[in-house]
């Protein structure tokens, strides 16, 4: 009868256990997409080391990927933005997370270190629905 009740016991709590995990609100990824505008358009040298400096954020610990691009050679369309230089996409578990980065030594080092490159930067976050 004790290991029955014993048992019954340990199963109620796993049960338990598992809609408690269950239920707690997770945690939204947060996209983090960045598009810079050269100074100097035409350059090479300015575009390659301002992808130099994007490649350095990689080493912030909560960005959990990173996407460093420069525009695809996709069909030109009316909805396409083609204006831009080089763009960083990131993702963040959270948005604590993005917040760690903003304020990261690393990050404060890359603007010091590139902003002169830009003359524009528009920043788009998204957080998962």
């Amino acid at each position: 009868m004790i290991r029955r009740r014993f048992i019954g016991s340990a199963a109620l709590f796993g049960v338990a256990g598992i809609m408690g995990f269950a239920m707690r609100p997770k945690k939204k990824p947060l996209l983090h997409h960045v598009f810079f505008w050269l100074k100097n358009p035409q350059s090479e040298a300015d575009k390659q080391q301002l992808i130099s400096g994007l490649k350095t954020l990689a080493a912030i610990p909560t960005i959990r990927q990173i996407h460093i691009g420069i525009i695809a050679s996709t069909e030109k369309r009316e909805v396409v933005d083609t204006s831009w230089s080089v763009s960083e996409l990131m993702f963040f578990d959270d948005e604590a997370g993005q917040k760690i980065y903003q304020d990261h030594p690393i990050h404060q080092a890359f603007i010091k270190n590139c902003s002169h490159l830009w003359e524009k930067v528009v920043v788009y976050d998204a957080i998962d629905v």
